[in-house]
């Protein structure tokens, strides 16, 4: 299988290609924003393909081809402001979901936040709501879109050594997980059918990744 991961470059996104690119039957594919950031793929033998996600649906269509699903795990960035949150994190989540269901792509794993209810928007501080509300709008986007998709909620991001144990539930206390963790779970994810149709909370925790995700 194929897969295509939409923010190829981010700190989620690289260690996820190297770790299907390492030990997995699925084969991943990049997508990156400029050439510049070619040279890590090439290293670890990934096709990359450039899309600049601001881009409208013609481009990425051109590179939507022959590729079996999708990961979505781009982000704005917590630097940017409301005007970039809502041009990445909802509109070319959406404009990603939209194509993959032009082109025939069944599965997408989304990459959200940890909590995307009306609730948390509510309860979001000023400078957090725009990511809320544009994750809360992709992720019903999402649901309605007749894909077979797995939404993951991370908790807070860490930068801190893989653990190779989480906690997953529906809802869970706001805890931390490291990047890393969270791009195994991705491949699990993607590599297990049994997440089809689910969502989860996950935070650093007790349970081989494996076998957390295998329980949903």
């Amino acid at each position: 299988m194929k897969t295509l991961i939409i923010g190829a470059n981010g700190q989620v996104g690289k260690q996820l290609v190297e770790k299907l690119a390492k030990n997995s039957d699925v084969t991943p594919i990049a997508v990156i924003r400029k050439d510049e950031q070619k040279p890590y793929f090439d290293g670890l033998n990934v096709e990359a393909r450039i899309l600049d996600l601001e881009d409208d649906l013609p481009a990425y269509e051109s590179v939507f081809k022959d590729v079996d699903s999708v990961i979505f795990t781009a982000g704005s960035g917590g630097s940017t402001g409301a005007d970039k949150t809502m041009l990445i994190d909802l509109d070319a989540a959406v404009k990603t979901i939209d194509t993959a269901k032009k082109v025939g792509i069944k599965r997408f794993v989304m990459v959200s936040s940890f909590d995307t209810t009306r609730n948390a928007i509510q309860e979001a501080d000023a400078g957090f709501r725009p990511y809320v509300v544009a994750k809360h709008y992709a992720d019903n986007v999402l649901r309605a879109a007749g894909l077979d998709y797995t939404i993951v909620h991370p908790g807070i991001l860490s930068d801190d050594a893989e653990t190779g144990t989480v906690k997953v539930a529906e809802t869970l206390e706001v805890a931390k997980i490291t990047r890393a963790d969270v791009s195994e779970v991705l491949k699990t994810v993607i590599e297990n059918d049994n997440t089809v149709g689910k969502e989860f909370q996950v935070v650093n925790g007790d349970t081989a990744i494996a076998d957390a995700i295998g329980r949903l």
